[in-house]
């Protein structure tokens, strides 16, 4: 269902006065389309549907200026329904406002006398009125946010009448409790699920009962009711899943592995089993491999039955895994200060034994002008100079002011990055994934981006992060302007790829974010490709080396950024590792990142907010 046509958006009551001045004239289709985005806009505006009633008896029913096909409007979707409904096929009607709601669950598509009147249900055959509820379920989270219960509430009440008309059927209680157990209707979740399974008794009357147990914490009274339904169906893998999960959220991981084990044993490919067992082993004992491995699979298993949160879940708001870093140090702590002073920093300085990362000094200079910087001395080895001879150079210097060496990127590519650019992924291959809309732009584009970041997006994400951190911003821009690299001609072997070696460049440039963005390609790269996993590893291992060695000498503001990306990248040896445990650990090297102040630890939490999809 495509989110709009081709015309500029109307509201609800232009359309509307453009609907009925096409019905005056006789022009149907015209009409029918205008009423379409009426609905779409205000789908329970009563001179709405009384428009659609008229149009529906000027045509016959009206039925043929809303078809169905591939890429039907929402609205006509919606129009279609409660035409349905008039001609005496509610049921048919209601599958398509499900069909509504799993494509804007947030909407109040079925808030409409027609469905929620107890004589509805009645004439709904039970079994149908419980595939339609099933329907509406498998759009949703489990539970739906507060925020978002509103406008499902037509569904529940479809469900207490459907299940009022019809006390013992089993297969509709066990859906109407799915329903109820989403918008936070625990107890008569359960209370239905109960009363299913004891009129028939069953194992998906068992499962529902399960969960509705467990979403009320009530975990004993969820086993038995899950190990009931394996005793019901042995070959259900899928709940030995759910009976792993559960024990696991109770911390019984060995007897949740017990039940993963028990399942791959019957079938080593089950998708649900494998994404649970991989999950619970990183959570025993932490080895990313088990991560890596999972990927590993969805990369293999394009066809898995559903959809899985376990990685997601295991990345989540972990360094690089999840979500960047956040800079640290004491020239982006007073940027930070400036910002949420709204004081541009007048009359503040910050002083620096050495040089601080170019692209640390611009955001800086842009976005707090007058804070003052002071570099107090030059120790060796010089962090304006790369780390290696590189073909690339980046920034220009006259004394400690950097400034781009590289043109400004294209208007096509700040508008491309202002799309994708996000300081937090679900997980490195699904930042691959994401990245690929920059597959277009040209490598002078992306680099231009790295050196000129454009400003954040007005929009609730670029407003959040100028009026608290606006290095978050920037950084974000130089990951995704890196991830767009390496999607840069994607035939070329590895191994002498433009895309390699641009990034290489990068990763042995002058100290600075750009070499951690870079990195982070190099290491996402090997997520997506078990071929360059070696080769990624060995380039992590020789730059975190080289970090340790410089340590040693001087302060490295990108030290544990750096460790955090290597303890995030596949197949690293175990001394590098270790290197990194101890660059992260190593308190007078003054390395580890800073303890976010409160207000970054919220901005944080707002960022990445949101909770994975239970089964």
């Amino acid at each position: 269902m495509p989110e709009g046509r081709d015309d500029p958006a109307l509201s609800a009551t232009e359309e509307l006065a453009l609907a009925r001045l096409a019905l005056d004239e006789g022009d149907l289709h015209h009409a029918a389309g205008h009423l379409a985005g009426a609905l779409a806009r205000a789908p329970t505006l009563p001179e709405v549907h009384e428009t659609l009633a008229r149009l529906a008896a000027a045509s016959g029913g009206g039925l043929d200026l809303f078809p169905i096909n591939h890429h039907t409007y929402v609205g006509a979707v919606v129009a279609r329904a409660h035409l349905l409904a008039a001609t005496g096929r509610p049921a048919e009607g209601l599958e398509l406002l499900a069909a509504a709601t799993g494509y804007a669950p947030g909407t109040e598509w079925a808030a409409v006398p027609w469905v929620t009147t107890p004589e509805l249900a009645e004439r709904l055959d039970p079994e149908r009125t419980a595939r339609i509820l099933m329907q509406v379920c498998s759009a949703l989270p489990d539970p739906v946010p507060r925020i978002g219960r509103a406008a499902l509430a037509p569904y529940l009440t479809l469900a207490r009448n459907a299940v009022t008309v019809r006390p013992e059927h089993g297969l509709l209680l066990g859906a109407a409790s799915a329903l109820a157990r989403r918008l936070g209707e625990v107890a008569l979740a359960i209370r239905w699920a109960a009363r299913g399974v004891r009129a028939q008794p069953s194992k998906m009357g068992e499962v529902w009962l399960g969960y509705a147990y467990r979403s009320a914490g009530r975990t004993r009274d969820a086993l038995a009711a899950l190990n009931r339904a394996v005793a019901l169906d042995p070959d259900d893998l899928a709940v030995y899943a759910d009976i792993a999960g559960t024990l696991a959220e109770t911390g019984r991981l060995d007897e949740a592995l017990e039940w993963t084990e028990r399942a791959l044993a019957r079938d080593p490919s089950f998708d649900c089993a494998v994404h649970t067992a991989h999950r619970l082993r990183h959570l025993r004992d932490g080895d990313l491999a088990h991560l890596v491995a999972l990927a590993d699979f969805v990369r293999d298993h394009p066809d898995d039955s559903h959809e899985h949160g376990d990685l997601a879940q295991c990345c989540r708001g972990r360094p690089w895994l999840g979500q960047l870093t956040p800079a640290g140090g004491p020239l982006i702590d007073a940027m930070r200060r400036a910002v949420a002073d709204d004081d541009n920093g007048m009359g503040s300085a910050v002083r620096l034994a050495a040089a601080a990362p170019p692209s640390a000094v611009r955001t800086v200079t842009s976005t707090a002008p007058g804070l003052r910087i002071e570099i107090t001395g030059t120790p060796e080895p010089d962090p304006r100079e790369p780390r290696r001879a590189s073909a690339q150079r980046l920034w220009d210097y006259a004394d400690s002011v950097p400034t781009p060496a590289l043109p400004e990127p294209s208007a096509a590519a700040v508008e491309r990055i202002g799309q994708v650019a996000h300081p937090a992924w679900p997980h490195p291959p699904a930042a691959y994934d994401a990245a690929v809309g920059l597959a277009g732009l040209d490598v002078a584009d992306l680099l231009g981006l790295l050196v000129h970041p454009p400003a954040a997006p007005a929009n609730a994400v670029g407003r959040l992060l100028a009026a608290h951190d606006p290095s978050v911003w920037v950084r974000g821009v130089q990951v995704w302007a890196c991830l767009g690299l390496l999607h840069h001609r994607t035939d070329e072997p590895w191994d002498t790829s433009t895309r390699r070696r641009v990034l290489l460049d990068l990763v042995w440039g002058v100290e600075d974010w750009i070499t951690e963005a870079a990195l982070f390609a190099l290491v996402t790269a090997a997520w997506v490709d078990p071929q360059v996993r070696s080769d990624v590893a060995r380039v992590v291992a020789e730059r975190l080396a080289d970090v340790a060695a410089v340590a040693r000498a001087r302060p490295v503001p990108i030290a544990a950024s750096l460790a955090h990306l290597a303890l995030a990248a596949p197949a690293l040896d175990a001394t590098t590792a270790a290197l990194a445990t101890e660059l992260l650990a190593d308190r007078r090297s003054h390395q580890t990142l800073p303890r976010p102040r409160n207000p970054l630890r919220r901005l944080w939490h707002r960022l990445t907010k949101g909770a994975p999809r239970r089964p």
